[in-house]
């Protein structure tokens, strides 16, 4: 059973990276494909503009043409009135009109083909990029389903259908993580980036027609790499918040409170009794993320005008508790009638057991929530 498992996860660990070469592969076609595309978009407006303006010379040259025809079948008819020099003239400028405009007409035919070509192209860009995206989510759908905790659906057999829940919703989870990331980098950085490159060559062009405005241009380039950091760092603390590394525990809660604040208007009052101190990257980040997950909570369904946070130091533990005055609810009733709130519960008590801590949850309607959280310090120190 051993080595059956131990085969198992040697071909999903091939198998994942297989998949998460593809998704780089996919991504980067992702990305070109959307540079083109914004390429061709300016291309095909330009060449709308042209075809406008080359239209209107076509409609007032033809109204011309057709006056000088009238003109010269004029003369012709009375050639005795006109003198030779002014059927001449008459001719000439019939034929020289006549010129003008059937070239005019063989631009405007070129330049309607260029654009309905270029239309073409968008519409397949379009659909290549539709694809793109949509075989990245399902590679990352596949990958997160891959790399779970597999080892545990074996050992908890006797648990299975709690644990497939969890599964599906951890699975849910990372997708939906993923995507938020995959979109706030296309909203974001990958936006700017492009405007950036845009913006740069627009500044190459500008340097041999007007130097004075580079400068300007300089600036506004100068701002969007500014917002595009702006935003890769916020995305960069939503995955892994660096104060976590770098500082420990509890900065990285306060930081986290002044972002959920700021942000959602909710007032977080946080207490922390004894001394802070650097413990295993693995405790950290459980602590860390429970104390997310609550919040997070908190925020979607409990409709809350106050939170308070006490996380607390002794020598063999660390003691958090968050509590809300929001609506409340009924633990035993969630959980058995699996609604989805309840795998947020599921995944901050597995958490906690993997550290062999547990999670005490009281609620009830109308009364607000209380979750408390223990984790042993054994090893620590």
């Amino acid at each position: 059973m051993l080595s059956n498992i131990g085969e198992l996860d040697t071909i999903i660990t091939e198998t994942v990276t297989a998949i998460e070469n593809g998704k780089r592969q996919v991504f980067d076609i992702a990305e070109n494909t959307r540079i083109e595309h914004q390429r061709l978009k300016m291309e095909l407006e330009e060449v709308r503009i042209q075809v406008t303006q080359l239209v209107g010379e076509v409609d007032s040259l033809t109204i011309d043409e057709k006056k000088s025809r009238q003109r010269l079948a004029e003369v012709s008819k009375n050639f005795k009135k006109y003198s030779e020099e002014s059927i001449k003239k008459a001719y000439e400028e019939a034929q020289e009109k006549q010129i003008r405009l059937a070239t005019l007409r063989g631009r405007e035919s070129l330049l309607r083909y260029k654009r309905n070509n270029l239309e073409q192209s968008l519409r397949r860009l379009d659909n290549m990029l539709n694809k793109a995206e949509n075989l990245a989510s399902q590679l990352a759908v596949v990958t997160g389903f891959l790399t779970g905790n597999l080892k545990d659906f074996y050992q908890k057999i006797g648990e299975m259908q709690q644990v497939q829940q969890l599964g599906i919703s951890i699975i849910k989870a990372q997708e939906e993580e993923r995507h938020r990331v995959a979109r706030d980098i296309h909203d974001g950085p990958a936006q700017l980036l492009a405007n950036i490159v845009m913006r740069a060559e627009f500044c190459l062009k500008l340097m041999d027609i007007d130097r004075t405005k580079v400068k300007e241009e300089l600036h506004a380039l100068q701002h969007m790499v500014r917002q595009s950091l702006q935003d890769v760092r916020k995305i960069i603390f939503d995955l892994r918040p660096m104060v976590l590394d770098d500082l420990g525990l509890v900065p990285a809660i306060k930081r986290y409170i002044e972002d959920y604040q700021g942000q959602y208007g909710l007032a977080v009052e946080l207490v922390v009794i004894g001394t802070p101190r650097r413990f295993s990257i693995a405790i950290e980040v459980a602590v860390f993320r429970i104390m997310q997950e609550c919040l997070n909570n908190i925020r979607k369904h409990a409709q809350a005008t106050m939170v308070a946070i006490k996380v607390e130091f002794l020598d063999n533990k660390i003691n958090a508790v968050v509590k809300d005055n929001g609506v409340g609810f009924n633990p035993d009733s969630m959980i058995k009638t699996g609604k989805k709130e309840c795998f947020g519960i599921l995944g901050m008590r597995e958490r906690a057991q993997i550290l062999n801590g547990e999670i005490n949850l009281i609620s009830a309607p109308g009364q607000g929530t209380t979750i408390s959280v223990s984790v042993p310090l054994e090893g620590e120190g």
